[in-house]
């Protein structure tokens, strides 16, 4: 029998209640190859840095390992995307819109998410764009110290076709220290098009 390509999500993970969703899902990573390492902290909340990101292709891998573990993430999509019908499938999968042109639109919006819900883990890359970017944006660290949540490292490595759960951290109150550490972490990771850091 081959491995799983996704194990289970911890008790106090956002679930969701699709099972043939998950079977479907876990499908289709197997006929593709892909799967993820390691297993999600067990948190009610948390901010997860999904890095590199360097390809439209990392949101269809990453939206197939949510289905296929039955998980509820959240992510910030621009409110232009949300138009009928694409917004109601945007928002089936977890994603809220934001006004990004708005002053502290993604940031402020993400905190009011995160301190509405009991249970939430939001998503987001820490890049902001799939382009080649030597700077990442701060906006994750300010979400996870205004939101008082740890942030979960996952990476991407197209050449082995995974997902990986790294480790879990705390801001502290060094901004330019903490995405140094985080740069290390991710560093070793390539990214579809483009080895990112």
């Amino acid at each position: 029998m081959s491995p799983p390509v996704v194990g289970e999500l911890p008790a106090d993970a956002p679930h969701t209640d699709h099972p043939w969703v998950r079977c479907w899902a876990r499908a289709m990573l197997r006929l593709f190859g892909w799967k993820l390492i390691g297993d999600f902290p067990d948190l009610p909340k948390m901010l997860i840095l999904v890095v590199p990101h360097s390809s439209a292709w990392d949101v269809i891998w990453g939206m197939l390992i949510k289905l296929a573990l039955g998980m509820r993430i959240d992510f910030m999509a621009k409110s232009e995307l949300f138009f009928f019908p694409l917004g109601r499938f945007l928002r089936l999968l977890g994603a809220v819109p934001v006004d990004r042109h708005a002053a502290h639109g993604v940031v402020g919006a993400t905190v009011r998410l995160l301190k509405s819900k009991p249970v939430c883990w939001v998503a987001l890359a820490p890049e902001g764009t799939r382009r080649a970017c030597p700077k990442w944006r701060s906006g994750f660290w300010h979400i996870a110290r205004l939101a008082k949540v740890p942030l979960c490292c996952v990476y991407i490595h197209y050449p082995e076709k995974v997902f990986g759960i790294g480790p879990v951290l705390e801001v502290t109150k060094d901004m330019a220290a903490d995405i140094e550490q985080l740069r290390a972490i991710f560093a070793p990771y390539q990214g579809r098009n483009r080895r990112r850091n």
